[in-house]
């Protein structure tokens, strides 16, 4: 639904922009019309919000707006009053900023793909909930827009793969929010990786990531839909079930939803705090575009308890250990201390974000750190890295280079592979979970070995007419 606009139908715009003989071709527009000044004042960004949430509001808009190459025009929800809200959130900046009141008028859809036939923006930002990431994602890379999606890349391994594939296809130009990669606002994790990666603590042995658990409660209880709501999109692939706002997220203001502990719509905290730490560890073991290849974890869940009668069913405490192709072992889980700790044959380096949360109402570990940088020496973290030795991107800002990214081509600092690699760690792991048994992972073809039980959970089943197995024209 669009408030402002009326369009060609998705199917027939589909059909006409992205096909032709032999199946998907190149996004139409690789590099943005406006980069070339066609549109868009003083060569702006035109972006869509996907999305009009907590992360949204706390996070990707706020910063955003603040980039002068970039001008959010539109504004994407499910629920039509989160997307009134944020097209306010939107004019109200530029109004303070550029001091017009008319500075720019926000379109309102509450179907992004009405949004996604919209010629003038050029980019998207996608901050849904985790289970409406890949197929939003990978329809705008086939309607030639570039992407900020919000991590976790996805919701299941074959779901990230189609992702990745697409936007490789495509040549979009696209960021996952691992803003632990960037130096503002934690350059400690970048410093952390370059030394370990220039052989600071000698040979790397050990990661250690702490990561908290999630704890069981929610109310069941059935509810009216709200008005706003298009309840049978939100729940978009996922099995059909009654509406209750402990399941979606509040009717009033943008305190943590509850989705992220409900296992329908997320992993829980593997992927929600993991989709971080888990890049980082991976990031300073050299093992960007690879994965475990043996991997076990043993997890509580609420309902293990048979009496158990609550709404949220993800993870609590839980311990996973896996061991990477270079033999280095990586253990996550609520035993070690919150954050990434990297143990070598000569020392050890610990980075962190402190006691701080991915947003200021998600829970953090009851060991919370007392620093965000710390080494077994000291000296380690002010030792210099030489000319010759490896430097690992710099980006000053995730959504800054995201942006600096669009119009140069370049890939930004956690591309679409990266941002693969790190979620399925994270995915492998909630099935290990599952499973009492060590699993072996090939990280090449993305199968577990001799384990069909698992390989089932690779993906999960797509409610029609909603899921990536249902995008016109797309081939997995």
């Amino acid at each position: 639904m669009s408030e402002n606009k009326n369009k060609m139908s998705r199917r027939e715009y589909l059909k006409t922009s992205l096909m032709g003989a032999g199946g998907l071709i190149a996004a139409p527009s690789i590099v943005p019309s406006t980069v070339f000044g066609k549109s868009a004042p003083s060569n702006k960004i035109n972006i869509g919000q996907i999305g009009c949430g907590r992360i949204a509001r706390a996070m990707d808009l706020p910063i955003t707006l603040e980039y002068d190459d970039a001008r959010v025009i539109a504004a994407c929800d499910v629920d039509l009053d989160r997307a009134r809200e944020g097209k306010q959130l939107i004019e109200k900046y530029y109004a303070e900023e550029k001091g017009k009141e008319n500075y720019v008028d926000v379109d309102v859809y509450q179907d992004y793909r009405e949004m996604l036939e919209d010629p003038e923006i050029d980019a998207v930002i996608i901050s849904t909930p985790d289970h409406w990431h890949a197929q939003p994602t990978i329809e705008a890379a086939m309607a030639g827009k570039d992407i900020y999606l919000q991590k976790p890349a996805s919701l299941t391994v074959a779901e990230g793969r189609a992702m990745s594939d697409i936007i490789h296809r495509t040549g979009t130009v696209f960021q996952i929010g691992s803003q632990q990669r960037s130096v503002n606002p934690w350059p400690q994790f970048k410093r952390a990786c370059e030394l370990v990666r220039n052989g600071r603590i000698g040979e790397l042995q050990k990661v250690e990531v702490g990561l908290p658990g999630d704890p069981g409660g929610g109310d069941p209880t059935n509810m009216p839909v709200p008005e706003s709501l298009d309840y049978d999109m939100w729940l978009g692939r996922t099995p059909d079930v009654p509406y209750t706002t402990q399941r979606v997220h509040p009717e009033e203001g943008y305190s943590r939803p509850g989705w992220l502990r409900c296992e329908a719509f997320s992993a829980g905290m593997i992927t929600g705090w993991g989709a971080h730490h888990i890049d980082a560890a991976h990031w300073g073991m050299g093992m960007e575009h690879t994965g475990p290849v043996e991997i076990e974890a043993t997890a509580e869940f609420p309902t293990d308890d048979p009496n158990y009668n609550g709404l949220w069913n993800v993870h609590g405490d839980f311990e996973v250990t896996a061991k990477y192709p270079n033999d280095v072992i990586m253990t996550v889980g609520g035993n070690n201390k919150q954050g990434v700790k990297f143990i070598g044959s000569e020392g050890w380096i610990y980075a962190s974000r402190g006691d701080v949360g991915v947003t200021a109402s998600d829970p953090v570990s009851e060991q919370k750190p007392t620093e965000s940088f710390n080494a077994s020496n000291p000296d380690i973290l002010t030792s210099e890295i030489g000319e010759n030795e490896t430097h690992l991107y710099t980006s000053q800002e995730q959504h800054g280079n995201w942006l600096k990214c669009i119009k140069s081509r370049e890939l930004p600092v956690a591309p679409a592979e990266v941002a693969h690699r790190s979620c399925s760690a994270c995915l492998i792991s909630h099935i290990a979970m599952k499973l009492p048994r060590k699993l072996h992972w090939d990280p090449i073809n993305e199968r577990f070995k001799n384990d069909d039980e698992a390989n089932a959970m690779l993906s999960r089943p797509q409610r029609s007419p909603w899921g990536v197995k249902h995008i016109d024209g797309l081939k997995t």
